[in-house]
């Protein structure tokens, strides 16, 4: 064999030379590389780690970055200079075994993992860590190490405790209360209420009320509201009193020029309603045009104002309250039955008065108190009267009540002559109105004394239908809302 000339033995080296200096520059790639993912890692919140992988599956920290000070207060080399699974001798000793059993679960079946565990540090302190990865595999598929990220969640941790505490303090005092919010019983049936309340309030799912009118379905579903904690605004719409020609528009708000009348942009109740609750009272009366209108926004949360091109958002929770059978409306035609499914996630129930009898006394003391006031002494009700509000059927549940007993403090008992009790000495409902009108300073006040029991009688009369009784005593609707409210009817 020839000894290699000199120009060859040259070209080896520059090949040589070649190979060395390409070696060289990856090298260098792999190093910038490798300094700028430590970089990253170490302005990372949280500690990003890299384990090795023992026959057993037991983890060897390997490499930890900076965020193991503010995690656990010590420097890296306290995890890496062990060369053990330093995660194991801190970890609580109640959490250490599904901590291995789920992390070994995930290896075997080469899936990543979430672990959520207490450490014990040195100064007595725990903190919940949030320790999420997964393994590596050589080519042949044995695991090799581990990588992932741990977190402090202890903030999390507390406030989830927290809300559990104060959930099982509710629920275990709800035998004993007799309120909750502005709701009175002690029933199993307003037990039950109570407790749908508090679930409701939990969660983002819409909420349909089933009760007979006054039965005080507002008043749960603004209880559900506030115990919901969301902070936004409780925007209640009773759909019956809204003309058929102007739901529309009082939705979705309008703009300017839109129709007759409309000479400026107006926002409607689902603008209003935008990071809080929107409660449909009487949502059987809405249209079969608006539901799906309504029922487009529900699932997109976007809707356009009359008139509008631009879709506009709006993000917010549905309640919804009925006394009718709104699976009848849907037989009939008369409700889409998607507007309905999509309504009827959480059905509450509210039972009509006559079928909670053990709250009667609860009611009748809370009505007397509110009217006369704490600072007043509540007087005794006769034991012929208490009969009769028991033995009543109460048509107009709890609202006919709380009239009846504002009525009973202001005329006397003539008013539970509708109850099936005769007028003390002989006297009528008609006389003991004049009587109390004559003792008023002005013919005004006078005035309002009759008109304020006329409203009363009529809207009794017609178990509370705003409409009918707008009707009987010859006003419009605008005209009866604001005499009720100037009555605090």
């Amino acid at each position: 064999m020839s000894k290699p000339t000199y120009d060859e033995l040259m070209g080896r080296c520059r090949d040589l030379k070649d190979q060395v200096d390409s070696f060289k520059e990856t090298k260098a790639q792999l190093l910038k590389s490798e300094q700028q993912l430590t970089r990253l890692f170490n302005n990372l919140p949280g500690m990003v780690y890299r384990c090795s992988l023992d026959a057993n599956l037991r983890p060897t920290l390997d490499f930890v970055s900076n965020g193991v000070g503010e995690l656990f207060g010590v420097p890296s080399e306290f995890f890496t200079d062990q060369h053990t699974n330093v995660m194991e001798t801190l970890a609580h000793p109640d959490d250490l075994h599904s901590m291995r059993k789920e992390q070994d679960s995930a290896i075997v079946n080469k899936r990543s993992y979430r672990l959520i565990y207490r450490v014990c540090l040195e100064s007595d302190q725990l903190k919940w860590i949030s320790d999420q990865g997964e393994c590596i595999y050589d080519e042949a598929g044995t695991p090799i190490a581990l990588e992932g990220i741990m977190m402090d969640v202890s903030a999390q941790k507390l406030r989830e405790y927290e809300l559990l505490q104060e959930n099982q303090r509710l629920q275990g005092s709800l035998e004993d209360r007799y309120k909750f919010g502005p709701i009175i019983g002690k029933s199993q049936g307003m037990l039950d209420v109570f407790k749908l309340i508090m679930k409701a309030a939990k969660r983002d799912a819409n909420v349909i009320i089933f009760g007979e009118t006054g039965t005080g379905k507002d008043l749960v579903a603004q209880t559900i509201h506030e115990q919901s904690g969301t902070g936004g605004p409780y925007v209640p719409v009773n759909c019956g009193a809204i003309p058929e020609n102007l739901m529309e528009s009082e939705f979705f708000g309008h703009k300017k020029g839109a129709f007759s009348g409309a000479t400026s942009d107006r926002q409607g109740y689902l603008a209003a309603a935008d990071g809080g609750t929107l409660f449909l009272d009487e949502v059987g009366e809405i249209g079969l045009s608006l539901q799906v209108k309504l029922l487009r926004a529900l699932e997109s949360k976007l809707y356009t104002p009359v008139g509008g091109n631009e879709p506009r958002s709006s993000k917010f929770r549905l309640i919804a309250a009925t006394n009718r059978d709104l699976n009848e409306l849907v037989k009939q035609g008369r409700m889409r039955s998607d507007f309905f499914y999509r309504l009827h996630v959480l059905p509450i129930h509210v039972p009509p008065l006559r079928n909670r009898r053990e709250d009667l006394s609860l009611l009748i003391n809370e009505f007397m108190v509110r009217y006369l006031g704490n600072d007043k002494q509540v007087p005794q009700i006769p034991a012929k009267i208490r009969a009769a509000l028991d033995g009543h059927h109460w048509p107009g549940n709890v609202r006919e009540l709380q009239n009846v007993m504002e009525r009973y403090l202001t005329f006397g008992e003539m008013v539970f002559s509708d109850l099936g009790i005769q007028a003390i000495d002989g006297q009528s409902d008609l006389d003991a109105i004049v009587d109390k009108a004559s003792e008023c300073a002005t013919l005004v006040e006078a005035l309002d004394v009759i008109e304020r029991h006329m409203l009363l009688k009529a809207l009794e009369k017609n178990h509370w239908k705003k409409g009918i009784t707008a009707s009987d005593l010859g006003l419009n609707m605008r005209t009866l809302q604001r005499k009720l409210k100037k009555y605090g009817l």
